[in-house]
């Protein structure tokens, strides 16, 4: 796995940065148009698309915020800086998602219980059509600016935006083919039942990131190869052995990694302090982006009873076997 391009910090603020303003400044645009004709057509499908939409700006607000805090440096409270308020702003991001989905969700079957009830529906109107068309194109270059933006910081917060506004497109497209159709078949019903689609749509995008950020959260780690180079970058230095209670976490686009070596119990500790720097240069060029590399030095064939936490190559080579 080649090394990735690690921006600097103070580029990568700039970055992330530049991108939330982007997303807010469009996204606002978008918002006032969606749910204004929404309110005006009565069209409950543009206003859940709008209302989806309100949250795409209280995102961008929320980034823009976080690229200020991201800047500060580490000090007593938060020894460990804080990158980890692109995973928390994220988390909040999940959440006001869910709420969109479920307040939406509400609404059309609260309409389609109308419509079963006998209550008549007017039908869409043209500005809904040309609205809903605008959206879609607006959010495809947005989408487009988040991701590019988002990888060349290396932002997962900027990145998630991206997906969420790739989403917010199969919304507009699903809203704008519910207006075709109502308007085809003379079918109002088309837009509180294309509504309840997109409300689901929302909720499992909201769970979807939920599930990603947690796994960072609670510092864990699926990535299987990123063990794999950790321990093959460790064991080409001379006199390392037995790489084991590997550690990998995330923080921000950066690793925080904790790992136990073995040398030669007879070296002074100048000496397996020098191996050890030398452990720490290799798995910082081997895996690039590397926050932090924390080695525990032991003798060869060191007592392991009692380690209870991190990974060998041991276990990642057992995980990758097929059960039985």
């Amino acid at each position: 796995m080649m090394p990735t391009v690690n921006p600097t910090q103070e580029e990568r603020v700039k970055i992330v940065r530049a991108a939330s303003f982007v997303a807010l400044g469009g996204n606002l645009v978008l918002c006032v148009l969606k749910v204004g004709c929404g309110l005006i057509t009565g069209s409950l499908a543009v206003l859940g698309d709008g209302l989806d939409t309100a949250t795409d700006v209280g995102i961008a607000v929320m980034a823009v915020l976080v690229s200020f805090i991201i800047n500060k440096p580490s000090d007593t409270r938060y020894p460990w800086g804080r990158q980890r308020a692109e995973t928390v702003a994220s988390m909040a991001l999940a959440f006001i998602i869910m709420l969109a989905g479920i307040q939406l969700f509400i609404a059309s079957v609260d309409r389609l219980i109308q419509v079963y009830r006998g209550a008549v529906l007017p039908m869409p109107q043209r500005i809904a059509l040309i609205v809903t068309g605008a959206s879609i194109a607006g959010k495809l270059l947005l989408a487009l600016n988040q991701y590019i933006l988002g990888r060349k910081a290396q932002s997962l917060m900027i990145l998630s935006n991206a997906r969420n506004m790739v989403n917010d497109i199969f919304i507009s497209a699903s809203v704008l083919v519910g207006f075709v159709f109502s308007l085809l078949f003379h079918i109002p019903s088309f837009d509180p039942l294309i509504a309840l689609l997109v409300s689901c749509w929302i909720m499992k995008s909201a769970i979807t990131l939920f599930i990603e950020l947690n796994i960072e959260l609670m510092d864990g780690n699926l990535n299987k190869q990123l063990y794999e180079e950790l321990f093959s970058a460790v064991i080409t230095v001379p006199q390392v052995k037995n790489p084991h209670r590997a550690r990998i976490r995330k923080m921000a686009n950066l690793w925080d990694i904790d790992l136990d070596i073995e040398v030669d119990g007879k070296l002074s500790v100048n000496e397996a302090h020098a191996i050890a720097e030398q452990a720490a240069l290799a798995v910082r060029n081997r895996l690039g982006n590397v926050y932090d590399v924390m080695i525990h030095i032991e003798p060869y064939n060191s007592d392991r009873d009692g380690e209870g936490y991190g990974l060998s190559l041991e276990d990642i080579e057992q995980a990758d076997k097929p059960c039985p």
